[in-house]
């Protein structure tokens, strides 16, 4: 789908004119809830994820039945400064991987029925290094975010967006940093396993890049002069869900300052979003408190690709199968008390 915006003014039009969810839905869904055969609360956080899906689709009774996975991929020029593991035509090799079937992502996403889409965006023109300067042009932003809000299917009925980018974790904490201050060292961890040196190298970008920009920087410039073309999609999918009224669920520490980004520049951005989990990751969990997100799972996880979020697909399920498929108690012939 074509997105709505062809210029900064327009994207930012889009943050103001933000779909709100059905309070009619929502009201439905409670007073159901509320009649089903279990204690009040019960089932914990199940109700509040069947409660809030209901609300963002619009009806009290939901079914999860078209969850889409979209992998966005991007090169950074930072990488040159060896603050990575891997060299960037891993980059290119992984998203064959992905269009092959043969990434964990993909196992996942067949396991819990969700449909995948592979987005590469020009790998062969890596981002510019940030520390040096803006990694994108405005055009460039633009292009990203367009190929993200394009990639989601407005049929669809959830959306996890993943990654993969060479260096990607160092852009993400130049986001974190840039948005959310303290030290370098607080956002940046060893991604695909950096060594020690590495990580040194990698914080010492980070901590450059983020001071270009200087206190209370707009987040969509820090976006334009942090991020990757990958993180941007990311944005833009997150971005367009919302105004599909399509709920999200959150990956990880990298999907997560693609998240910030749209939080930081509208209030309330995220409403339709919950985290899928808390990764290995050194600054997420810090990421998920700025964004105001508990996790639904935390295993350690620090792959990337939509793992985490497609992972917690079956959590969702879950909760919208009690939701709507158990009896009330005076379907069941059971006394409420």
């Amino acid at each position: 789908m074509t997105p709505p915006f062809s210029d900064l003014a327009g994207l930012r039009a889009l943050l103001t004119e933000l779909p709100v969810p059905d309070a009619a839905a929502l009201s439905a869904a409670q007073v159901r809830n509320a009649q089903l055969t279990k204690p009040a609360g019960a089932l914990g956080r199940l109700e509040e994820l069947a409660m809030w899906y209901a609300s963002w689709r619009g009806t009290p009774r939901p079914r999860l039945e078209r969850p889409q996975v979209a992998i966005f991929a991007g090169n950074h020029g930072v990488v040159a400064r060896g603050v990575s593991a891997f060299p960037a035509e891993v980059t290119a090799q992984m998203v064959g991987n992905f269009e092959a079937g043969g990434a964990a992502v993909n196992q996942l996403a067949e396991t819990f029925g969700a449909t995948m889409t592979v987005h590469p965006i020009a790998l062969d023109r890596p981002t510019a290094d940030f520390v040096e300067g803006p990694a994108m042009t405005e055009a460039e932003l633009l292009e990203a975010m367009a190929i993200g809000w394009s990639a989601v299917d407005p049929v669809s009925d959830l959306l996890v967006a993943g990654e993969m980018g060479i260096g990607n974790t160092c852009s993400a904490s130049a986001i974190a940093l840039a948005l959310e201050g303290g030290r370098a060292q607080d956002w940046t961890g060893r991604g695909t396993g950096v060594d020690a040196p590495g990580l040194a190298r990698k914080s010492e970008a980070v901590a450059q890049g983020a001071a270009r920009l200087g206190p209370d920087p707009d987040p969509i410039e820090v976006l334009r002069q942090l991020g990757g073309r990958e993180i941007a999609a990311m944005a833009g999918a997150i971005l367009a869900a919302r105004h599909h009224r399509i709920p999200v669920l959150l990956d990880g520490f990298i999907c997560c300052s693609a998240a910030l980004v749209l939080h930081r520049a509208a209030p309330g951005a995220l409403d339709h979003a919950v985290a899928g989990h808390q990764g290995a990751e050194a600054g997420h969990a810090r990421l998920l408190q700025a964004l105001g997100k508990a996790p639904l799972l935390a295993l350690d996880l620090r792959l990337g690709e939509g793992s985490g979020g497609v992972l917690a697909i079956g959590v969702l399920r879950g909760a919208l199968a009690c939701h709507s498929g158990m009896a009330s108690f005076a379907e069941a012939g059971v006394s409420d008390g």
